[in-house]
C-alpha cells in the first residue's frame, strides 16, 4: 500500500534538488547533575584537559575540512579554537566551578548556554547564527567530558540525513559520499552549518520543525526551490523533480566554467564584481564564487558580537585574518556603522524615536572620538596585510567626511611615532541619502571612491521605512528619483577623477546591470552567491547597441 505523501516547509541553504532514502539521526544524551563537587580544583583541571583536547578537535577537523572544502571553508574551525581561547568565556566556565561549586559538565553547558543565548537574542542573522559556534564547542567539550561519540551513523547507502540540528564538526565527520542532503528542525541559512553544506553544494532545509524520526527509512526529495521536503513523493513529482535535478548539474557545471573569466560584455566594458560580507566566515564564500574583491566589509561583527568595546587588538587580529586570507584582493572596511537596527546594550545609546534618522554610522563615531579611533588604528594596522581600503558610512556633509579624515590622519601619525607599520590605502564615502548625491561633486574632492549604498538611498529618498512590512505595496525599488540619484553620483564621480561602485541590493538586480554599466557604474558588490550568475549576465551584454537608460 503507498504511503501518502507528505509536504514539510523549512528555509532552503542551497538551490537545488536532493532525492533519496531518510535517515534519522539523534545525538546521544548526557545526564548533567548541579549537584556540588567537593574539590573544584579537581574539576577545574578536568575542564581544562576537555578545553585542551576540544582545541585539539578543533585543530584535526581544519585539517580535514581544508582537504573537503579548502582552506577559506575550514577557518570555521580555526575561529572555534579561538572561541575556546577567549578570556571572558574561559573565566566564565572556572567561575562556576569556583563560586558555585559545580562540576565541569555542569559548568561548560550552563556557560555556553548563556553565551549562546546572548548570541541568539541579537537582530542582525549573521550574529544571531553564531550562537550555533558556541553550541558547537561546547557539545566538543561535553564529548571529551563524558567520552560521547558524536559521529553520524549514515549506513551503507548515499542518504539524507535528518537531525534536530547539525553542528559544523558533526558536518565534517559526515562520510559525504553517502551524504545527499539534510534537513534539520533548527538551523540558520547563516550558520557555518549551512556555509560548509554550500560550499559543498550540497542542498539542504533548515527550521523544518516537522522532521520526525518517524521518516527514517522513507524516500524523501529535497526542494530547494521552494523551501520544502517531499515525504513518499508521488511518481510524477519524483520524475519532474528528477529532471531538474540533472539540469541544474548541467548549469551548474557550465556556471563553474566562468571563474577566472573576466567581466567584460561583449563590446569591451569591463566592470568590477566584489563580494559583500558581514565577517571573517564570509572570506571563504568570496573565494569560492570568484569575487574579484570586498566591496562592503560590514566590521560591525566586531561590536555586535562583544560583551564590552572590543579592543584594538581583537579588532586588528579579525581584520588581519580577512585581508591575509583574501589577499592580493581588495577589501574595503566600512566603519562602524552601529545605531538604527544595529544596537548593543553595552553602548548605552539613548532610546530615540526615529532612531533610522537618529545617532547611527559616522554620527556616532563623531560623537564618540575616543571609540572611533580605536577602530580606526586597528584598521590602519591592518592595512600592512592586504590591499584595504576604507569607506565612512551616512556622510551627508563635506564637513562630517573630513572630520573622520583628521580623525583618521591622526592615528596614522601616532601609529607611525610608535614604529608601526602602515600599508597604503584609498579613502571612500558612502552615498546613502539624497544630502550626500546633492553635493557629490564636493564630496568627490575630498576621497578616492563613492560607494552607492541603494538600500538606505531608497529608503531616505522615498521616505519609506524599509524594515516596515506594511509598507511593502509602496516600495519601488526602481524608482525613477533614485536610478536618477545614481546617474547623478556616477557622473559627479567621473567629473572628479575618481571611481564609483554599488554595495546595495540593486547591485544583484540583473534586469538593471545593463542599466548601471550604461550609467557609468565602474564597480558591482553583491552576496557572494550572485557573483557567477551577474558575471554571467555582463559577459552576455552589447552595450553598443543603443538603449534609451
Amino acid at each position: 500500500m503507498a504511503m501518502t505523501m507528505i509536504i514539510a516547509a523549512g528555509k532552503s541553504i542551497l538551490n537545488g534538488i536532493a532525492i533519496g532514502k531518510l535517515k534519522y539521526y539523534k545525538l546521544p544524551e548526557i545526564e548533567i547533575s548541579d549537584s556540588e563537587v567537593i574539590d573544584p580544583e579537581r574539576e577545574l583541571q578536568t575542564f581544562e584537559e576537555a578545553r585542551q583536547n576540544a582545541i585539539d578537535e578543533q585543530k584535526a577537523l581544519y585539517e580535514k575540512a581544508k582537504l573537503e572544502s579548502g582552506e577559506d571553508t575550514a577557518q570555521i574551525f580555526e575561529i572555534h579554537a579561538m572561541m575556546l581561547d577567549d578570556d571572558d568565556f574561559v573565566s566564565a566556565i572556572r567561575e562556576i566551578i569556583v563560586s558555585e561549586h559545580k562540576n565541569a559538565v555542569y559548568a561548560v553547558r550552563t556557560a555556553c548556554l548563556r553565551q549562546a543565548e546572548i548570541f541568539s537574542e541579537m537582530d542582525d542573522p549573521y550574529f544571531k547564527a553564531r550562537s550555533a559556534d558556541v553550541e558547537d564547542i561546547c557539545q566538543s567539550m561535553l564529548d571529551s567530558l563524558t567520552d560521547r561519540d558524536r559521529v553520524p551513523a549514515q549506513g551503507t547507502e548515499p542518504s539524507i540525513l535528518l537531525a534536530e540540528d547539525l553542528a559544523p564538526s558533526e558536518m565534517i565527520r559526515l562520510d559525504k559520499s553517502l551524504l545527499l542532503g539534510f534537513v534539520t528542525m533548527k538551523g540558520s541559512v547563516n550558520s557555518h552549518t549551512a556555509i560548509l553544506a554550500r560550499s559543498m553544494n550540497i542542498p539542504a532545509l533548515v527550521k523544518c520543525p516537522e522532521v520526525s524520526e518517524e521518516w527514517d527509512g522513507r524516500e524523501g526529495i529535497i526542494d530547494g526551490y521552494n523551501s520544502c521536503i517531499y515525504i513518499d513523493p508521488a511518481p510524477e513529482l519524483r520524475s519532474t523533480l528528477t529532471a531538474r535535478r540533472d539540469e541544474d548539474l548541467k548549469k551548474t557545471a557550465l556556471m563553474q566554467e566562468l571563474k577566472g573569466k573576466d567581466n567584460t560584455t561583449i563590446d569591451g566594458t569591463t566592470v568590477r564584481v566584489y563580494a559583500n560580507i558581514s565577517g571573517p566566515w564570509d572570506t571563504q564564500a568570496v573565494l569560492q564564487n570568484d569575487a574579484g574583491g570586498v566591496g562592503l566589509f560590514r566590521t560591525e561583527f566586531v561590536y555586535i558580537g562583544a560583551r564590552d568595546y572590543p579592543s584594538e587588538d581583537e579588532q586588528f587580529l579579525s581584520y588581519r585574518q580577512v585581508l591575509e586570507t583574501l589577499s592580493p584582493k581588495e577589501v574595503i572596511f566600512r566603519t562602524c556603522d552601529i545605531g538604527a537596527d544595529k544596537t548593543v546594550d553595552y553602548m548605552q545609546m539613548d532610546p530615540e524615536e526615529n532612531p533610522a534618522l537618529g545617532c547611527r554610522a559616522i554620527r556616532i563615531c563623531l560623537m564618540r572620538k575616543d571609540f572611533f579611533k580605536t577602530q580606526l588604528r586597528a584598521i590602519l594596522r591592518a592595512s600592512a596585510y592586504g590591499t584595504l581600503l576604507i569607506m565612512f558610512p551616512m556622510i551627508t556633509s563635506a564637513r562630517e567626511l573630513r572630520e573622520a579624515k583628521d580623525i583618521l590622519e591622526e592615528c596614522r601619525q601616532e601609529l607611525v611615532r610608535e614604529g608601526r607599520k602602515i600599508g597604503k590605502y584609498q579613502i571612500g564615502t558612502m552615498i546613502e541619502t539624497p544630502a550626500a548625491v546633492m553635493i557629490a561633486d564636493e564630496l568627490a574632492e575630498e576621497c578616492d571612491f563613492f560607494s552607492i549604498g541603494t538600500n538606505d538611498l531608497t529608503q531616505y529618498t522615498c521616505a519609506i521605512d524599509r524594515t516596515n512590512a506594511k509598507l511593502e505595496p509602496f516600495s519601488d525599488t526602481h524608482h525613477p528619483a533614485v536610478l536618477r540619484e545614481i546617474q547623478m553620483t556616477v557622473e559627479a564621480g567621473h567629473r572628479h577623477g575618481i571611481w564609483v561602485g554599488i554595495c546595495g541590493e540593486l547591485a544583484a538586480d540583473v534586469t538593471l546591470t545593463e542599466t548601471f554599466l550604461r550609467m557609468g557604474v565602474d564597480e558591482l558588490s553583491v552576496n557572494p552567491k550572485n557573483v557567477l550568475p551577474l558575471r554571467k549576465i555582463i559577459r552576455g551584454l552589447n552595450l553598443k547597441e543603443p538603449k534609451e537608460i
